[in-house]
C-alpha cells in the first residue's frame, strides 16, 4: 500500500535507515511492517497488526512523526 523511507546521516557513524509500509494481509487486516537499522546490514523488523486502515494509518503516522523528530529525513 505505502511505504515510507527516512534517512539519518551521522558524521562520525554510518548512515541508518527507518522504513514503514502498510499492508493488506490474507485476513483482511492491516499491517505495519517497520524495519530500521544501518545502511548496508539488514536491520531489525516489527509487525503490529490492526483490524482497520485508520488505526493503521495513525499508528503508522506516529512512528514517521517520531522517527522525524530524531533526526532522520525523507528519502
Amino acid at each position: 500500500m505505502a511505504t515510507c523511507l527516512l534517512y539519518r546521516q551521522a558524521q562520525s557513524r554510518r548512515s541508518r535507515f527507518y522504513r514503514i509500509e502498510l499492508a493488506l494481509n490474507l485476513f483482511s487486516e492491516i499491517s505495519v511492517l517497520r524495519e530500521w537499522g544501518v545502511a548496508g546490514s539488514n536491520g531489525q523488523s516489527a509487525i503490529s497488526i490492526y483490524d482497520n486502515l485508520r488505526d493503521a494509518s495513525l499508528a503508522a503516522d506516529k512512528h514517521r512523526n517520531r522517527m522525524l523528530k530524531r533526526g532522520y529525513a525523507r528519502g
